[in-house]
């Protein structure tokens, strides 16, 4: 029965094997062959390359994932409403709030669902690593014709003496370990930030209490835990694709909510008061404010009107008068 099972889980993992290593092989290629970089330095760029090209694939749905936590924000209210209406009645509620969610076309999973679509990559990259420490190989490393390049991934360094197939807890060195502690405190520590980042700056202050914002809590201080426990068992080079993915996420994440940020939160506020100060920069024409906020008007004196000449008169028409 186990046997089954285990069958099933390659068939599904194989296609992801065969792509992470084909990914891996080509910038390695690109790293190594053209550029000549050395061996360990071309595969942990080789793995940094991989985290990119998973992270832009995963931008739509990086997106969706946006503006479904905004409009789990924005409904937060009237969730309260309904948890104040139907609180006696626990069915009830949750039939109301699901129906809630259909009708404004919200999914409150789907803000896991980058997180979920990255950890088959996840695990299909740290089998490919674990396997080459044991001078092994899954996916198009199994092939004989890309046999060196297991026994270089498995025995190639960076930072000294620091395989890209070590962990902390495999380690026979110290140094080996301070570069895997390192690595594990900076994927906790960017877990960390960019979790807390859309809560403080995205998030309006009506979304701050409630369940949503319970279970954001939960996984703030949840998630970096585990990285953090499960991390130290990572290898070198698995370390290295989920820093680099959780920096990718920081950065993203920091550009979307400072140009399309959530109205009423901290976020908002800063981007219109950015927008007021560049219009005023722009030099729309309009006289600058002066201290007390008004404008500085300067008042031209009149000129003097010019004073009227008599018209000459003829001796008869002197006479005349």
């Amino acid at each position: 029965m186990i046997d089954f099972f285990v069958s099933i889980g390659h068939a599904i993992m194989a296609p992801l094997y065969y792509a992470t290593s084909g990914v891996l092989i080509v910038f390695y290629k690109l790293f190594n062959g053209s550029i000549g970089m050395a061996e360990g330095w071309a595969w942990a760029l080789s793995i940094v390359g991989l985290t990119i090209v998973i992270r832009t694939l995963l931008i739509p749905l990086f997106v969706r994932q946006i503006k479904n936590s905004r409009n789990l924000q924005m409904l937060q209210p009237k969730v309260k409403e309904l948890q104040k209406k139907y609180g006696h009645d626990r069915e009830r509620l949750t039939q109301e709030t699901m129906k809630l969610y259909k009708d404004t076309g919200t999914n409150p999973l789907a803000s896991c669902m980058p997180l979920l679509l990255q950890m088959p990559i996840f695990l299909a990259l740290f089998r490919t690593l674990n396997e080459a420490a044991h001078n092994d190989g899954v996916g198009l490393f199994e092939q004989a014709r890309f046999a060196p390049l297991v026994e270089s991934l498995a025995t190639s360094e960076i930072f000294g003496a620091v395989k890209i197939s070590d962990s902390f807890t495999s380690a026979d060195s110290w140094h080996v370990q301070l570069v895997a502690g390192i690595l594990v405190a900076l994927m906790t520590i960017t877990t960390f930030t960019t979790q807390r980042q859309l809560m403080r700056k995205n998030m309006p202050e009506s979304a701050l209490t409630g369940q949503y914002a319970q279970q954001q809590k939960i996984l703030l201080y949840v998630l970096p835990v585990v990285f953090a426990v499960g991390g130290i068992a990572f290898p070198i080079g698995v370390l290295l694709y989920w820093s680099t993915s959780n920096l990718w996420t920081l950065g993203q994440q920091f550009y979307v909510i400072r140009n399309n940020p959530t109205p009423g939160t901290p976020a908002y506020e800063a981007k219109q008061a950015r927008d007021a100060n560049r219009k005023k920069d722009d030099g729309s024409g309009e006289p600058a404010a002066s201290a007390s906020g008004t404008a500085t008007a300067v008042v031209e004196s009149p000129r003097p009107v010019p004073r009227s000449q008599p018209k000459k008169q003829t001796r008869s028409q002197r006479k005349a008068k």
